[in-house]
């Protein structure tokens, strides 16, 4: 699908909670400053297979990965990766905003604190700035910084999410449903924003919303009871699929 080397290569990636295989025999590339998205109905695995990509999944009890998932050709399982550096690398924005009860500038500085990626306060201001430009909501939040960062619209606190994870100097935005609460108005302005930091950044999206996939995704891959059903450039798999699975998905008569 590209010349340029994946930032992510999985191979015959299995994921089990307990006995139960969630994910089955997985392959794919993702490639960089493009947004693939994953679309599918419910409990199909989609949010399970993003949330394995920086091994959110580690945090619950059970669950065993087979097969290699390769970040720049790192195997993001090994034994020796440092989680910290890997969920730096790999941030994650998710379906329902979740900042911090503390000031929006503390929102997005508590990364770099915690990391320790500045100690001069004057750095930490450029970087706070920085990620709020490019999170496009700086022009609403630039007076409000030392306000709670609950006090703003929900389309303001995702954006201010999307915020935290640049802060910390991420390569790639894994992104759950990020609009799916969200007005028709802040919906607009999060595709927007996926176009323009795709310029920068590598981002996956999960998404119900299939109207979505195809105006955000360069790339989508359908899942379907823990299987890959098809993965393609975004305008062949919605205009001429390969699958017959996903033709009757996508036209509504399955799913």
């Amino acid at each position: 699908m590209s010349d340029t080397q994946p930032v992510f290569i999985i191979r015959d990636l299995n994921f089990y909670y307990g006995d139960f295989l969630a994910l089955s025999q997985i392959n794919i590339n993702i490639q960089p400053q493009k947004v693939t998205a994953l679309i599918g109905p419910s409990g199909c695995g989609k949010s399970t297979f993003l949330r394995c990509l920086n091994r959110m999944n580690d945090t619950i009890s059970g669950t065993r990965v087979e097969g290699q998932i390769l970040l720049d050709g790192e195997n993001i399982y090994a034994p020796d990766v440092n989680l910290a550096s890997l969920r730096q690398r790999v941030g994650m924005v998710f379906q329902k905003p979740n900042p911090f009860p503390q000031s929006i500038y503390d929102n997005v500085a508590f990364g770099p604190r915690v990391l320790g990626l500045t100690r001069e306060n004057a750095e930490l201001d450029e970087i706070v700035e920085r990620s709020l430009r490019r999170a496009a909501v700086w022009d609403d939040v630039k007076d409000l910084l030392r306000e709670d960062a609950l006090s703003v619209s929900l389309g303001q606190q995702q954006q201010l999410c999307i915020a935290r994870v640049l802060a910390v100097e991420a390569e790639v935005i894994l992104m759950d449903e990020p609009a799916s609460a969200l007005d028709p108005i802040s919906t607009g302005k999060i595709e927007e924003l996926i176009h323009e930091l795709k310029q920068h950044y590598t981002i996956v999206i999960v998404t119900h919303n299939m109207q979505q996939a195809a105006r955000v995704s360069d790339s989508t891959g359908l899942f379907w009871l823990g299987e890959l059903i098809e993965f393609n450039p975004t305008e062949q798999l919605f205009t001429n699929p390969e699958s017959d699975l996903t033709e009757a998905y996508i036209t509504g008569r399955m799913g």
